[in-house]
């Protein structure tokens, strides 16, 4: 988790969920990441997840309440106006298509946010010995009450085998959540990520956790 974080949002709107099979425009070439949009649901012990490509529009006033809860502004810095927000998730959906923001619904609620991208593709790739097709993920969880009870790395671990079993060629889900964010490292750690290096990066001091695909079904 690039924050293990939530916005106070007992009383906020959850963004309308679409029907299964519904995605939005992740950038023109999509299928640098074999649109994850289709990648559909997979059952977990807390209950059926799924990857909901980001629509700004619908999902901007839940996502900027998140960005602005202070832990999760801590390392995100994302904080401020919902214009903040906007100007990210605008320039992931612009791009290349190396990178897909993405709700994550639970059950039917969408309570997180993830960011699925391709590492090797990706600035990160010139700070680590990058392999082809190396899938990156981020995320952030958007209520209180999923912090601190094992649910990040219970949905790390489901979305690490997700890529693994959508994408043939991606030998390995990666991540770079800050050293300082503890429970974010050890939530990696319990979804079967390994801690593979300390990495200097332009805003923070990194741990470079790998997701090897020939451990997928040991671990």
């Amino acid at each position: 988790m690039s924050a293990a974080a939530a916005a106070t949002a007992a009383t906020e709107r959850s963004p309308a969920v679409p029907a299964p099979g519904t995605t939005a425009a992740t950038g023109p070439d999509d299928d640098l990441l074999g649109r994850v949009g289709d990648w559909g649901p997979t059952v977990t012990p807390a209950g059926v997840f799924r990857l909901v490509p980001v629509h700004v529009e619908r999902d901007l006033p839940c996502v900027g309440r998140w960005m602005n809860d202070p832990e999760v502004a801590a390392f995100w810095g994302l904080a401020g106006p919902v214009s903040v927000t906007e100007r990210h998730l605008r320039r992931q959906l612009v791009g290349d298509g190396h990178s897909a923001p993405c709700l994550g619904v639970l059950a039917g609620t969408p309570m997180s946010y993830w960011e699925i991208y391709r590492a090797d593709l990706d600035p990160l790739a010139r700070h680590y010995p990058a392999r082809p097709h190396d899938t990156g993920v981020h995320l952030l969880l958007g209520q209180v009450a999923d912090r601190g009870r094992g649910l990040g790395g219970l949905l790390l671990r489901a979305v690490a085998d997700l890529v693994l079993g959508q994408r043939p060629a991606c030998a390995r889900v990666v991540a770079e959540p800050d050293l300082r964010n503890t429970p974010s490292v050890a939530a990696f750690l319990s979804a079967g990520f390994r801690f593979s290096a300390e990495v200097d990066l332009p805003a923070k001091r990194a741990a470079l956790m790998v997701r090897d695909r020939h451990l997928r079904d040991v671990l």
